[in-house]
Formats: C-alpha cells, structure tokens, sequence
C-alpha cells in the first residue's frame, strides 16, 4: 500500500510498505540535474552530490560511510539530468539511523575547501575514464547532437575546465536555488517502523531556504544534428536517434514494448540479424529515455571499422518494416510477457520499488498501482504498436559516431526515415 502526504513546508513523502521483508530502502530525491545547469556550470549537479559525502559538522566523511558499515546497511548517491537521488538500504530497525546520516548530509554539510580541492581531482578522474569509454560516451554525444545549445542535451559530469572552477561558494549558492522544500521528495519502500513519519518531521519538517528558486529549461526542439568523434579505438560506436514521447505521454507503454522488440532483449529484432544472423556487432541495442516533458529513442552498435554502412544499412530497414508493418501477434505477445516480468521481478528489491516511487512524484505527480501498469500492458495491441513506430520512425534523425575514420557512414542520412 503506498501512502503520499506533504509535510508543512512542502517537502512530499511517498511510503510503500512491504510487511513480509526486513529491509527498508530509503532515498532524498531532488528535481535538480544537468537540465538545470547553464553551458558556465554543467557538471555542479553531479559535484555537488559528491561534496555530500565529504564530512558534515557531526560528522567526518570516513564517519559517515562507517556508520552504514556498522549496521550492514548501505548508502549511495546518482546524478541525471532531471533529478538528483541519495539513498540507503537499512534493516528496518535502524531505519532512523538512515534518516538521521542523511539529513545530516543533506544540510549540514561542509563544503569545506579542501575537500573540494580533492575532490575536483576525484571528479576529473571520472571524467576521463568515461572519455577513455566510447561505447559509453558516444550516448552523451548524441543527447548534444539531438537537443543542441539545450541543458537536456549536456552530459551529467560537465567538463575538467567547469570542475576546476567550483568552489564553495558557488557550490552553496546552487545549492540553495534547486535544494528546496518543493523540490524535494522523500521515498520509502520496505518494512517501514511505526514512527517513521516522525523521524521524517523531525528531521525535514523545519526545512525552509530563502532567496529565489532556479528554473528548469524549457521543452528542448529535437534539433537531429550529427556529432563525428576521431578516436583510435577497435571499433567504430555509433548511435541513432529520433524524438520519443514524456514519460506522462498516454503512448509511453506503447513506445515502451516497442523498444523492446526493436533492441531490448536477446531476441530481438537487432540483436538476432545484426548480431546472431550476421555477426556484425557484439553489441547492439535500443533504449527509450522518457523525461518530464520530452523523450529520445536510441539505437546503439559497435562494430568493426568499415561495416559500420552495412550496418546502418541493417538498421534503417528495421525501422523502415516496423514503421510499416508493425509487429506480429507472436511478437506482441512475447513481448508483453517478457516486459511484465521485467516490471514485476524488478519490484522484487526494495531499492527498485523506493526509486519507482521518488521518480513517479517527481516526474508525474502521481502513482499507479502494480495491477494498473500491468493491464495498460496486457491492453496494448498490434495497432498500438505500428502507431508509436509511425510516430517515432518518420523523423529526422540525429547520429553520433565515435571511430577511428572520424567521419559520418555514407549509409546515414539524417532525414532517411522522412515520409
């Protein structure tokens, strides 16, 4: 059963309780991320999650990790580019000890100098391995390349030059423009203790911060530009990408199964002719990114340098026979049953379920019931499907290639799917 209430400052709490587990998962969930960051700042989002970590006045950053040690408890945090989440996964009887460390993180961290300093080093480190991962990068090339100039389309780490640039009171100062009742929702999944809403008073109910709020970009246009990457790498790591749908779109489960039977699994339509049938690609895959307001398809290969046009080639057909044929009934109901049980077994972890319910409040406002995804599911027919495919596979499409050439596959042509 999920419980919703507010407290008095604004501050939104969302509670699941799991009665027959012992664990509680708990997690602080802010509408801050790279969307709301200017070309001077990306990156602070990120950065300023770590600076959490890095001691409070209580406590010193090798206390802080300690104190989940000593009660078997874990704690961690992630950056987006919508939203910033810390959490903790706790036995249920030290639920208030969570709660307790991470408020305690949450305002009375230090921010101290040289802590920055240090961790500047850390952040910098993680920046160029992420460089040194173009299967990995080249995904943030092509959010650049389809959203251009627009904060959706910059990459959560930022860049060594902005990183080098922060410091304390910039950090306090950003902090204080997105960190705020309003935008901040408290999650819970698990065997939840009796007085888990007081320990939440206790510690939020009196959170307030003067000054103005930040503001969030607005709807990005879907731009289909191209970003072309030289780089002496094996394999040439290219993706595709078209304007999909809001995550509160009424064709999200649609865009949802489509993905799925696109590139999503092991039996999918890529996997098995680019991969099984051809053996062209080792990797090879789709994925739907659905954020507040607007969405991104992705296609993603890796293949060896000179068959990345065959390729493309094997790709763009895809599309094209999904766009005008749609999928088959063995298909759709494949599909279906491999999509509920992935929703479902993932509702298995306390951590999946407490992040259903921060990212639902945050993004949507609102939550449906495991028995009402799972007949929108069931509900979805042949037709629904050939829709979405017409809807996203007859746009522009936006490219990104990271490889040893350095140059755009003459396969690829941005309006190829263009009716």
């Amino acid at each position: 059963m999920i419980q919703r209430y507010q407290l008095p400052n604004g501050v939104r709490v969302v509670a699941e309780s799991i009665p027959h587990v012992r664990s509680v998962a708990f997690g602080l969930w802010i509408g801050a991320g790279s969307r709301w960051e200017t070309e001077e700042n990306n990156g602070i989002s990120h950065f300023l999650e770590h600076m959490l970590f890095k001691g409070t006045k209580k406590r010193t950053a090798r206390q802080l990790a300690e104190t989940f040690d000593e009660i078997g408890g874990q704690v961690n945090a992630f950056t987006s580019k919508e939203m910033t989440c810390y959490y903790a996964k706790v036995l249920d009887e030290h639920l208030e000890i969570a709660i307790d460390v991470l408020a305690d993180m949450f305002f009375e961290s230090l921010f101290d100098p040289e802590e920055i300093e240090k961790e500047q080093k850390v952040v910098e480190e993680e920046i160029r391995m992420v460089e040194d991962t173009p299967d990995d990068v080249v995904h943030d090339y092509l959010s650049a390349a389809a959203m251009e100039n627009h904060s959706l389309g910059y990459g959560v780490l930022g860049n060594v030059e902005n990183v080098q640039g922060f410091n304390r009171s910039l950090l306090l100062e950003y902090k204080g423009k997105h960190y705020r009742p309003d935008q901040l929702v408290i999650a819970l999944a698990g065997n939840l203790p009796e007085h888990y809403q007081e320990w939440i008073a206790e510690r939020f109910g009196g959170f307030q911060v003067e000054g103005k709020a930040g503001s969030m970009s607005g709807v990005p246009l879907f731009t289909a530009g191209s970003s072309i990457r030289r780089k002496a790498t094996e394999q040439s790591h290219f993706c595709i990408g078209l304007a999909g749908v809001s995550v509160g779109d009424p064709q999200i489960y649609s865009f949802n199964l489509l993905n799925n039977l696109l590139g999503g699994n092991m039996s999918s339509r890529l996997f098995q002719e680019v991969r099984e049938e051809r053996g062209l690609a080792y990797s090879v895959f789709s994925y739907h990114s659905a954020y507040s307001d607007t969405g991104l398809f992705t296609v993603y290969a890796g293949t060896a340098p000179g068959q990345e046009n065959e390729v493309i080639e094997i790709l763009l057909r895809i599309l094209k026979e999904l766009r005008e044929d749609g999928v088959t009934e063995e298909e759709l109901r494949k599909g279906k049953e491999q999509l509920k049980g992935s929703i479902m077994m993932s509702l298995e972890s306390t951590n999946n379920r407490m992040s259903r319910l921060g990212k639902n409040e945050l993004l949507l406002g609102r939550h449906k019931s495991l028995d009402e995804v799972v007949a929108a599911v069931e509900s979805l027919t042949c037709q629904d499907l050939l829709k979405a495919a017409q809807r996203v596979f007859s746009q522009p499409m936006a490219f990104s290639i990271i490889s040893p050439e350095g140059a755009l596959p003459t396969a690829f042509r941005r309006d190829a799917l263009v009716l």
